[in-house]
């Protein structure tokens, strides 16, 4: 779209709940628009499980163009556990668009929203506000649909690059920064398993030498399994993380659990030039049609979404109305939204209702 405060949206509302979470968000995005000056222009197109039993791929290459002249990609959850490729991996068109797009910097923020049960004692005293950041196109994922398998074994190749692993901690180390310039701790963890593979004691020498450009961000070298008992103990010790793409994926399940569960979990995954941001959570296609998902992750992956436009374009209203959304989504599960996801009454209507009547 041409103006500066209008923007094209590809919406991939994807399997499962998907398309059940995705209309939320764009009800909160028109709320935005009604009460703003932003503008949104959203285009939905197919991909996932169901556009591939029905066509043999997870995406059309005319999803592809979409997401390639969208200003960005709002995306649901793509996959069903009960339809399978050939070599009987799910369909991930969620982990495509990170190639396709090089979305290096997969963004997974846990942040315990007042009112919400984190299973961590102490949490709701002390609070849990911070980042993981995944490495999203190389480690262990460059072997996706690559691995060799005979009768004998299997084997995988994890690969980490200079030029990503340069662009990742560059991106991390900025991150620290504007958190700490917002009043966070703007400290930074790299985390890896250095003292056993040659891959991770790369990964960490070039965090360290990034880390001589930014002497003003506290640093820490953590191995994974260490980290992860730690933010099982004290998550209240953690500001932002950066790690592996496998790492991260496990992690960053780790933290959204804190915090009360997938549901309420946003992310992004962002590159020099294009980002797509969608919930941390699956297709969920156990409950799928019955209005019990939790659409607060896709309602947050839309507010993260406008703060990187906002960041993008130079346009504060963008960040304002992102604000806007996670002070809405603050104020009504302070005033009691229980999700059915841990053990609440309300379902997904219920949650959308009360966000846009606090907007």
């Amino acid at each position: 779209m041409s103006a500066n405060n209008a923007f094209h949206i590809a919406v991939l509302a994807g399997d499962g709940i998907g398309p059940e979470v995705m209309a939320p968000a764009l009800e909160v995005l028109r709320k935005i628009e009604a009460k703003s000056g932003l503008r949104f222009r959203f285009t939905e197109a197919p991909a996932g499980a169901t556009n591939y039993l029905a066509t043999g791929k997870s995406m059309p290459e005319s999803t592809i163009k979409l997401c390639e002249e969208a200003d960005a990609i709002l995306l649901g959850a793509c996959g069903l556990p009960s339809v399978r490729y050939p070599d009987n991996t799910e369909i991930a068109p969620q982990i495509e668009l990170r190639f396709i797009f090089d979305l290096y910097a997969g963004v997974r923020p846990a942040r315990l929203i007042p009112g919400v049960p984190s299973p961590i004692v102490g949490a709701d005293m002390r609070g849990i506000d911070l980042v993981v950041i995944r490495e999203s196109t190389e480690g262990l994922f460059a072997s996706m649909g690559k691995g060799v398998v005979t009768h004998e074994d299997a084997r995988e190749t994890m690969v980490i690059t200079r030029k990503t692993s340069e662009r990742l901690f560059d991106f991390s180390f900025r991150l620290a920064e504007r958190r700490k310039a917002r009043g966070k701790p703007g400290t930074l963890a790299c985390v890896d398993k250095a003292n056993v593979f040659k891959a991770f004691a790369f990964f960490r020498s070039i965090f360290d030498e990034i880390a001589k450009k930014h002497p003003e961000v506290k640093t820490d070298r953590l191995y994974v399994d260490a980290c992860s008992a730690m933010l099982v103990k004290r998550p209240w010790d953690f500001d932002v993380m950066v790690m592996e793409n496998m790492f991260g994926d496990i992690v960053s399940d780790i933290t959204a659990s804190l915090i009360g569960g997938l549901g309420m979990a946003p992310s992004a995954d962002i590159g020099d030039k294009y980002a797509v941001f969608q919930p941390c959570h699956g297709t969920a296609p156990d409950i799928m049609g019955q209005g019990k998902a939790n659409p607060t992750g896709m309602i947050l992956s839309a507010a993260m979404m406008l703060d990187w436009l906002a960041d993008k374009h130079g346009l504060e209203s963008a960040a304002e109305a992102g604000e806007q959304i996670e002070r809405a989504v603050d104020q009504v599960y302070a005033g009691g939204l229980k999700p059915m996801e841990f053990g609440g009454s309300n379902g997904t209507a219920d949650i959308t209702k009360a966000v846009l009547g606090a907007l």
